[in-house]
């Protein structure tokens, strides 16, 4: 699908994404430590940019195509964690490095609809994590509003309430 507005991916720079996420923590050089360890990706260290006192005014890692962007929240600034998907290759195994660097497992592996397994975490910066993993002739599971389990709306639900506290 060609938009009028958006670029086309072949003309971003850098091969890069036409939508890349950008959060704001404090401890900006803790994420991109724990998101370098967790996912086994290298922050882009041309791209990090101090202030003066240290804080990070711009960080950068490519996940696939896509540049996830941490700064430094600054005095009078909100902090921004993001809510962010990711494609890995097995979650379980993703939720156990995670949870070995401080993250909180939000929604165990469950099967999901389209042959795939759904899991998602907390991790120290309030960012909660949607990771997916193909599972090819996996059965989309029953919908609760059938008997099925609520689990995966329950989970989120809960994890992000406990933010507004």
């Amino acid at each position: 699908m060609n938009s009028e507005i958006l670029l086309p991916q072949r003309s971003v720079p850098h091969a890069g994404a036409v939508l890349n996420p950008f959060v704001i923590v404090d401890d900006a050089a803790g994420l991109v430590t724990f998101v370098s360890e967790v996912f086994g990706v290298q922050e882009a260290t041309e791209a990090r940019t101090p202030l003066p006192d240290g804080k990070l005014i711009h960080a950068q890692l490519r996940l696939g195509n896509v540049d996830l962007m941490i700064a430094d929240r600054l005095d009078g600034w909100p902090p921004r964690p993001g809510l962010l998907q990711v494609w890995v290759r097995d979650v379980a195994t993703v939720l156990r490095r995670a949870n070995g660097h401080g993250a909180t497992t939000v929604t165990e592996p469950t099967p999901f609809y389209g042959e795939s397994t759904l899991g998602r975490m907390l991790d120290p910066w309030q960012n909660v994590w949607w990771l997916w993993a193909p599972a090819p002739g996996q059965p989309d599971p029953t919908p609760h509003w059938d008997g099925g389990p609520d689990v995966v709306f329950t989970t989120l639900d809960n994890a992000l309430k406990s933010l507004t506290t």
